[in-house]
């Protein structure tokens, strides 16, 4: 009887069974240990809306690290997640830190389309005919459900431009 007892315990102890229970006990370890504290992604800077004229709106043209920002029809939208179209290199670069609404209206990436006085009035938007003002529409449609408005735009000079830029 002592023999088949010895028998018993030696097949208990096979190198295999030795095996099988310690994967058990390190699957069961892997299991219930202690994982570090998950971090959450660091939340983006803050965006306060404020009044832009067209010289503070130009430096927001994507370069130097700077976001990506135009104006449409006197809204600013902050189009950064769409870089690759609005900043440097893309199709659409020239209207980045600009008011785009002419050149939007108009389909055309002309510089043309854009004011080129930075301290005079703001585009009002004349000799546009009902085909580009449905264009447009299309446009703000589309920029309004796409990207945050982070400001609206004024000439310099308004009354609600930003007091170092009145005259």
């Amino acid at each position: 009887m002592a023999d088949t007892v010895a028998g018993q315990v030696s097949s208990i102890a096979s190198p295999i069974n030795l095996l099988l229970i310690s994967l058990l006990l390190f699957t069961v370890y892997l299991r219930f240990r202690s994982s570090p504290p998950p971090t959450l992604p660091k939340a983006p800077q803050p965006i306060v809306f404020r009044t832009f004229t067209p010289p503070t709106l130009k430096p927001y043209n994507g370069e130097n690290g700077m976001p990506v920002y135009l104006a449409v029809r006197g809204q600013v939208f902050d189009v950064t997640p769409g870089r690759n179209f609005y900043g440097p290199g893309g199709p659409y670069e020239n209207f980045a830190g600009k008011d785009a609404t002419r050149g939007l209206a108009c389909g055309s990436f002309d510089e043309d389309m854009l004011t080129k006085d930075l301290e005079g009035p703001l585009d009002d938007l004349r000799g546009l005919g009902p085909a580009e003002m449905s264009a447009l529409k299309d446009w703000e449609d589309r920029f309004t459900e796409k990207y945050l408005v982070v400001g609206k735009l004024v000439a310099v000079g308004s009354e609600e431009a930003p007091k170092d830029e009145k005259r």
